[in-house]
């Protein structure tokens, strides 16, 4: 079974999406259902295979979450350091053409979100950086075309 690495910041959101599922949403599911069903005729009761999709769906993200959870490898981003670039890494690369600078974060894939700075560990990015220090140079192959970074810093904070 295959471990999933994520940071304990993305295990506790998908912690409290998983309660979410099973607190509100199931019941209130549920409840839809019931309403539907006593509108009679269940063939051709639209709102009735309308909640009974929505259910199915909700089922789905709550075997999914308590399967991730259960391979889950929580990893204290706080206990690393150093200036070698691993998972959990804060990176301030600079665009080596412009100049511009980002930051990023390499995160696990759940919690991957390129607008807040968190970059998925499966990403062609985060692969490439993945052993690098802080000076190193590195080319990423983009749908745009080859880009290349100057790692400029590498911290480890939460």
């Amino acid at each position: 079974m295959e471990r999933i690495p994520m940071t304990a910041a993305g295990f506790t959101r998908l912690e409290a999406e998983l309660k979410e599922l099973k607190s509100n949403a199931r019941p209130s599911i549920i409840q839809a259902i019931a309403t539907a069903r006593e509108h009679g005729d269940l063939s051709e009761n639209a709102e009735y295979h309308a909640a009974k999709e929505q259910q199915s769906l909700i089922e789905g993200r709550i075997a999914e979450l308590a399967d991730k959870l259960g391979r889950s490898e929580v990893i204290d981003v706080t206990s690393i350091s150093g200036d070698q670039v691993k998972f959990g890494a804060t990176i301030l690369l600079a665009d080596e053409d412009t100049d511009e600078e980002t930051r990023y974060q390499i995160v696990g894939e759940d919690e991957s979100s390129i607008e807040q700075g968190r970059l998925s560990i499966t990403a062609p990015l985060a692969r490439a950086l993945i052993g690098k220090e802080q000076g190193d140079s590195i080319e990423v192959t983009t749908p745009g075309g080859s880009k290349a970074y100057e790692i400029v810093e590498v911290t480890y904070v939460d």
